[in-house]
């Protein structure tokens, strides 16, 4: 299973994610956020990184030409979607993209089905609450292209395993404070991701 270590605001975070296993790094570019990172800092991070990493960007509530103007900025290779954005806006964007589902009940993980998501629990603000998703809500069902996001942690992503997903995020619960991740939580939540598949 694809791990992806999100919020990612220095380097030093970004190589030890790495060396713990993940596949993919998050980087936050909404500034109410705790983990907020510029597009220029993250930048700054990226270039130093080896190759085969995925370096994905977070954006709210933003336009195709501003998505695309700091995707250039930062060097991301991804761009996760975190808002209803229209049609027009998915189409214009320069950089492959991944979409959000914030998910209040069993329906709603259904909702992007056909294509490479990222599943969440519905809350009002974005991202970082820790909020879980009820895991019966995904049996039975094909999750091969849902990542899972929300109040996943060392402790309990092994719970996720049977279910078949493509892969898991995770943020706060790795962190020694807001923005900085703590190399122990990180190295159990990958080792724990990764343990075997069903």
């Amino acid at each position: 299973m694809r791990v992806k270590i999100c919020g990612i605001t220095s380097y030093e975070d970004a190589v030890m994610a790495i060396e713990a296993g993940a596949d993919a790094l998050g980087f936050v570019f909404y500034p109410p956020s705790p983990r907020f990172i510029t597009p220029q800092d993250a930048r700054s991070i990226i270039e130093k990184l080896p190759p085969f990493i995925e370096k994905v960007g977070l954006f709210v509530n933003e336009d195709a030409e501003a998505i695309n103007t700091m995707s250039d900025q930062s060097s991301i290779t991804l761009a996760q979607i975190h808002f209803e954005a229209p049609k027009e806006t998915l189409d214009a964007l320069c950089i492959p993209y991944i979409q959000v589902t914030r998910a209040a009940q069993e329906e709603d993980i259904s909702e992007l089905d056909g294509q490479y998501r990222l599943v969440d629990a519905y809350c009002e603000a974005y991202g970082g609450m820790g909020k879980r998703l009820n895991l019966e809500w995904f049996r039975g069902k094909d999750n091969s292209q849902i990542i899972l996001a929300g109040g996943l942690s060392p402790e309990n992503v092994h719970e996720t395993l049977e279910y078949g997903f493509y892969g898991v995020d995770v943020s706060s619960s790795v962190e020694a404070s807001k923005g900085i991740k703590d190399p122990d939580k990180v190295k159990a939540f990958v080792s724990n991701a990764k343990k075997s598949t069903y």
